[in-house]
């Protein structure tokens, strides 16, 4: 209703007086909203379910298949069949974005195209508000990580043509590396090399390794180089402020991997710096990872604007909004203090996790393996012998998620190149080990139990083993 409709009704349906009251309430709704489209930022504190329903419904009620006068002759009209996912999408159908743009406009869906291009500027605001206050654009696409990064190969190439060769810093995610041939391109594994921090023995970029390279292959037959931010440990972030120097120096785009580090102050910082200081084409996060909605969304941002909307172009045809919807609510919902409050408690339980597994290595002679990580560490499983295996499917069988056992000794082929101790980001592997994660969202009854069934385990095997 608005404010035509409700002075048309009638004293004898309600009290003059209490429609006003009602009316003050659906009025700060609106204001709400008014500010919200006007300003294109994170509200400071999260709406509550019904406002953030209602500005949906409206949005949605602004689409053609909503129209009351409805006459669709097209071969896409939005008609749904099933009622129970109409409403699982609070009646967008329509989609987002054009055959030519996926930030395009569509004559039949005024409310979607607000819904996407709102999301996009949340998205932006937020990454700012996290660190990197001088990123340009954002852009949420409906893809995964790995899909993300393929598109924003593909963008490179079409800007460089003669350039077949993508400088990758070796991470052991399967989808990243899938992500260079799926774009047509040739990758050059560039093996992680161990260096200390904080008393540490982890494994970083090899930065030598990326110069020589260079010069071997040639500046302009390279198309990017690919780092990565967030990983498992022991591998640490990529030092991506030298890699953008050097990428500055040779002319070279430089695409960064930030799958879950968006939730880190320690990693924004770092892309932010990097930005400033050298180059830095790209850098993409995954959705469901950093803002807790379900699988399927990545976003690419940038601090140039031409490289994201040239991406965007690259799309074809319409894309789904189940990610923008998803993004939009999820954000409206915390405001820019829920989400901070989310990323504080997040650090937080990093110390707490750390700490509790610092002591249980002490009592089995092991160690915990972070250096700056902020968010992986490293559980080390020298002294279990054969049993080392075995932890990971009993961490499993009780429930455990999430926790893996590198052995050191596993290979693995990917589309005919083989990468040797799978899953240590090095050819050498530096022994055993099972990884754990205090990402955003993680809360310390989790932690607890996790703690309690490591125990567990660990006793188990110390008296299975033989003496």
């Amino acid at each position: 209703m608005n404010d035509f409709t409700l002075k048309s009704i009638a004293t004898d349906l309600v009290p003059s007086n209490y429609l006003s009251v009602a009316n003050n309430a659906r009025v700060n709704r609106d204001r709400q909203i008014k500010v919200l489209l006007e300003k294109k930022k994170l509200p400071e504190n999260g709406w509550d379910n019904s406002t953030i329903e209602y500005f949906v419904n409206e949005l949605a009620l602004m689409d053609s298949n909503n129209f009351p006068n409805r006459c669709g002759v097209g071969e896409r009209e939005a008609r749904v069949a099933c009622e129970l996912v109409r409403r699982r999408h609070y009646n967008f159908a329509h989609g987002i974005g054009r055959s030519g743009n996926l930030t395009d406009a569509q004559p039949k869906a005024a409310g979607s195209t607000i819904l996407n291009n709102l999301t996009n500027a949340l998205v932006l605001d937020l990454i700012r508000n996290m660190g990197v206050s001088s990123c340009k654009r954002a852009l949420l696409v409906p893809l995964a990580t790995g899909m993300a990064v393929m598109m924003t190969l593909v963008s490179l190439k079409a800007k460089r043509p003669n350039a077949r060769y993508v400088l990758w810093s070796r991470i052991d995610q399967q989808s990243c590396f899938k992500s260079i041939q799926s774009a047509g391109l040739t990758p050059i594994v560039i093996n992680t090399v161990p260096v200390e921090e904080k008393g540490d023995p982890v494994v970083g970029t090899d930065l030598d390794t990326f110069r020589d390279k260079i010069s071997e292959l040639g500046p302009s037959n390279v198309c990017c180089v690919l780092a990565t931010t967030s990983c498992f440990a022991p591998r640490t972030c990529d030092n991506i402020i030298e890699l953008a120097r050097i990428c500055q120096e040779q002319d070279i785009p430089h695409v960064v991997n930030n799958a879950y580090g968006l939730q880190s102050t320690y990693l924004t910082h770092q892309l932010e710096q990097a930005g400033r200081i050298g180059r830095v084409d790209a850098f993409i996060q995954s959705t469901d990872k950093n803002l807790l909605v379900p699988v399927g969304g990545a976003i690419i941002a940038g601090f140039d604007k031409t490289v994201v909307d040239h991406v965007s172009k690259l799309y074809p045809g319409r894309a789904s909004s189940s990610q923008c919807l998803d993004v939009l609510m999820t954000l409206l919902s915390l405001g820019n203090t829920g989400y901070k409050n989310l990323v504080v408690k997040r650090k937080e339980l990093h110390q707490y996790l750390l700490k509790q597994m610092i002591e249980v290595a002490e009592c089995h002679g092991e160690s915990v393996i972070s250096g700056k990580n902020p968010i992986s560490m490293a559980f080390t499983l020298k002294t279990f012998g054969p049993s080392q295996q075995m932890i990971g499917s009993m961490l499993h069988r009780r429930g455990v998620s999430g926790c893996r056992v590198v052995t050191g000794k596993d290979e693995k082929s990917i589309a005919g190149v083989m990468f040797k101790a799978w899953g240590a980001h090095q050819d050498d592997a530096c022994g055993s080990y099972l990884t754990a994660s205090a990402a955003l969202g993680i809360n310390v009854e989790e932690i607890d139990c996790f703690i309690s069934k490591l125990e567990q385990v660990l006793k188990e095997r110390r008296i299975s083993e033989p003496s």
